[in-house]
């Protein structure tokens, strides 16, 4: 600001903050931002963005792609505030982060429909109590408003922060059988999901609208699926906000740093069934100590930001081997900084037997219910049926998927043939959550349910519907 350093940040997904109070001066000021990104010839986390996009691997999106405002507040203000559901106990948890005062009240106010429900003076880590709380869920996304005014000690008030939450419980048990099971709000729950990577043909990482985040996740749902798994990518607060509204539940992936394991590692190793200790570093490209220590950092950065946020049931700390490490144990410290949700500590293949899924990625070979080991079964990657539609594809002469279909006919034939003698049959034998590859075209991967330009649903959508349908306990 004005020649003068302010500040700076480490990491492109999580949001972070600067007091440029002291450097701004009467009159018109300057401001340069300097942004450095090396993608895939460094190791720090940046998801399936590449220099050189090929396959699955995308074009990377370079400098600023998330909302940057200016915004001027108090010298005592609500920094940050966490809101965690109990709906065993009745009541919300709340935690605030309050600058410029040690001496301070807060009044908190509960309303839905704009009804005012409670109202309690509260210290900056207290509860609130929700009587006969409304759960939220897919099928009744309810949202319950919430008001903090901050008050010093002169009960001068100096702060006024509007939010929501939502009640709401993701949990593990077992059904009546003695399945383990997903449970939502204590009850088997299914969730039948796709993987959403995100990424858009005219803006890459970047939305290009709030109405085409809507878009994405209202036809999802439309067209039956409950839950999208964000691969790979953090997406605006904006996109989850949508997805609380709008009853969409989220697993949220960590973008994966370090190398690319190979495909002995990333493809033969796995197809065999031979699963990898993730402390051998150098074998999944790991031996750099800081930035192993680093993509830690940023992930508890992640799962902070996100905390409050309603629709996220699931933390995925790693996906199919790429820069994995100690998933096992990373996996049990998220579980004790977080305990209202799910964990699936290593998405697809090494498995390390760590909390809280055993999770399982099958393309083109036949789907079949693994040896069960306590744990709920999820296919947390399957599918990838894909089709070309010439005018609505990134690049006609380089374009990938597992399988290939001509036309919708073929395409939905071989979707219907898949869930119905596969998938469906293993829900009553202990398959809990389905994560079909995937919400649209990405670049050269043309495996998507909705062209990259989201022109055109490339399946039947009436079969969508109706084979969702039946995924359910």
């Amino acid at each position: 600001i004005n020649g003068t350093i302010a500040g700076g940040h480490t990491g492109g997904y999580c949001p972070f903050s600067i007091d440029i109070t002291h450097l701004l001066i009467d009159g018109e000021n300057q401001l340069v931002v300097r942004v450095y990104d090396p993608t895939d010839a460094a190791a720090q986390p940046r998801g399936k963005q590449v220099n050189n996009p090929h396959g699955f691997w995308y074009t990377s999106t370079s400098g600023i792609w998330q909302t940057v405002w200016l915004e001027p507040v108090n010298a005592v203000h609500i920094e940050k505030i966490k809101i965690t559901p109990d709906i065993d106990a009745g009541l919300i948890r709340i935690e605030s982060i309050v600058s410029g005062c040690d001496e301070f009240t807060i009044k908190a106010s509960v309303t839905a429909d704009g009804i005012e429900l409670s109202t309690a003076i509260i210290a900056a880590e207290d509860q609130i109590a929700i009587s006969n709380p409304k759960l939220w869920s897919p099928e009744s996304p309810f949202l319950y408003d919430l008001t903090l005014e901050l008050f010093d000690q002169n009960n001068k008030q100096c702060d006024r922060v509007k939010s929501y939450f939502g009640m709401r419980k993701f949990s593990i048990g077992k059904d009546e059988k003695a399945i383990p099971r997903f449970l939502l709000n204590n009850k088997p729950y299914f969730q039948a999901g796709l993987l959403d990577q995100g990424y858009w043909c005219d803006g890459g990482l970047t939305p290009p609208t709030d109405e085409a985040m809507v878009f994405d996740i209202q036809t999802m749902k439309d067209l039956g699926f409950n839950m999208l798994r964000k691969h790979i990518k953090v997406e605006p607060l904006r996109w989850y906000y949508h997805c609380d509204r709008l009853g969409m539940i989220v697993w949220q992936d960590m973008p994966n740093g370090g190398a690319y394991i190979g495909n002995m590692m990333a493809g033969i190793l796995p197809f065999l069934g031979i699963h990898v200790k993730d402390h051998a570093y150098a074998r999944f490209k790991r031996k750099n100590a800081e930035m192993r220590a680093y993509f830690e950092t940023e992930l508890f950065e992640m799962i902070d930001a996100l905390h409050s946020c309603v629709s996220i049931g699931c933390w995925v700390p790693f996906n199919e081997g790429w820069g994995q490490f100690d998933a096992k144990q990373i996996a049990e410290k998220v579980k004790s900084y977080d305990s209202s949700r799910v964990v699936d500590h290593a998405s697809g293949w090494h498995d390390q037997k760590g909390p809280d899924l055993k999770s399982v990625h099958k393309y083109i070979v036949p789907v079949k219910l693994p040896k069960q080991d306590g744990r709920p079964f999820v296919l947390s990657e399957y599918g990838g049926y894909s089709r070309v539609i010439a005018e609505h594809v990134w690049n006609i002469k380089k374009c990938f998927g597992y399988r290939m279909f001509k036309d919708k006919e073929s395409l939905s034939a071989a979707y219907k043939k898949l869930m119905e003698q596969q998938i469906i049959p293993l829900v009553e034998k202990g398959l809990c959550a389905t994560v079909y590859t995937q919400v649209s075209d990405v670049e050269n991967e043309v495996n998507g349910i909705l062209t990259y330009d989201r022109e055109i649903v490339k399946l039947d959508e009436d079969i969508l519907r109706q084979l969702n349908g039946k995924l359910t306990l």
